[in-house]
């Protein structure tokens, strides 16, 4: 009969191994992977931080009221970086910036806040992340939205990644800009473009009106791809060029009347018939690449009844009534 004594120190036996085993995994897992990881980590923490240096650290909290952000930089003190000087930008919030476990570069202002924390400030490294971004933007001409905070003499004034830009009223709309609309623009939003970007001088210029000027071409060349050929559509002589006339049909719209479409008399240049402030009847026969081919010609060359009036009817004598005898032909005749 076996031994029930020996089964309960088997049991025992297998049941420490296995406890064994289980934490040296666990002690292995928390342990750093190598002495080389162990000293570059007692290394960071004896390191010596001054005020000035520009450091790289994970975010280990956002405060719940957005005001500070605390980072880690493998130091025996975190960092804080209180909200104000994390950017410019007046209305700068970390909540959608920054966030847990995000890596941010700062600068040193002080080794002690007081707390025992370092104080940071990423005003110097965001400026110099800003124009690296300012200057892809104008690179890549991507459209981008701000809020128009300022009115100047020529124009507006509107904050792009923490820095202050300038709008000119030349670049705020397609139509002119006067020094009395400008105060309408005024915490308004609006789509714009970077066009310049120098770091150097702190020069940075944005534009709405090449972002404006292409909706308007989308939306006419919309409404053009609705235009028949064939339609009869009046207008107004617009502008007159040397081969040719621009009417205006309305709605944005326009097209070409060219010199060879005006008239079924041949004439050297448009203004042999029209003059701008015309109003004309024109026919589409052309809508090609979002352009409109116009022409009056092709209007009188329309069949049209003609109607006889009563002095132009002839009465034809039936056959039967015509004599061809010499006393026919004299019959009425005086001599």
């Amino acid at each position: 009969m076996e031994d029930p004594t020996n089964e309960v120190k088997e049991n025992v036996q297998e049941t420490a191994a296995e406890t064994a085993e289980n934490t040296a995994a666990e002690t292995a897992g928390d342990a750093p992977e190598s002495m080389d990881d162990l000293r570059d980590e007692l290394e960071a923490s004896l390191r010596r931080i001054k005020s000035g240096d520009v450091l790289t650290g994970k975010v280990v909290s956002v405060s719940d009221d957005d005001n500070e952000v605390i980072v880690d930089f493998n130091y025996f003190a975190p960092g804080v970086l209180h909200r104000e000087d994390a950017s410019d930008d007046p209305d700068y919030k970390f909540a959608g910036n920054i966030e847990e476990g995000q890596e941010i570069t700062a600068t040193v202002v002080k080794t002690d806040d007081g707390a025992g924390r370092i104080l940071l400030s990423r005003k110097n490294a965001a400026q110099l992340e800003a124009w690296d971004r300012l200057r892809e933007l104008k690179e890549t001409q991507e459209n981008v939205t701000v809020k128009i905070t300022g009115i100047t003499k020529g124009g507006a004034v509107a904050s792009l990644e923490g820095i202050r830009g300038f709008i000119p009223a030349s670049k705020l709309a397609l139509e002119y800009v006067g020094e009395e609309d400008l105060k309408k623009y005024l915490n308004t939003s609006m789509e714009v473009r970077v066009i310049d970007a120098d770091q150097a001088s702190k020069h940075l210029v944005l534009s709405a009106k090449d972002i404006l000027r292409e909706k308007r071409d989308e939306e006419r060349a919309a409404r053009i791809g609705q235009v028949d050929v064939g339609a009869v559509l009046d207008g107004t002589v617009e502008t007159i060029k040397p081969y040719g006339a621009f009417i205006d049909l309305g709605n944005g719209l326009s097209g070409l009347l060219h010199v060879s479409q005006i008239s079924n008399k041949r004439i050297k240049t448009p203004a042999e018939v029209l003059k701008e402030g015309d109003a004309v009847r024109v026919k589409v026969i052309g809508n090609k690449d979002g352009k409109l081919s116009l022409s009056m010609k092709a209007l009188s060359d329309l069949p049209v009844e003609r109607e006889r009036t009563h002095e132009e009817k002839v009465e034809i004598p039936k056959s039967e009534n015509i004599g061809t005898s010499l006393k026919d032909l004299l019959k009425g005749i005086s001599l």
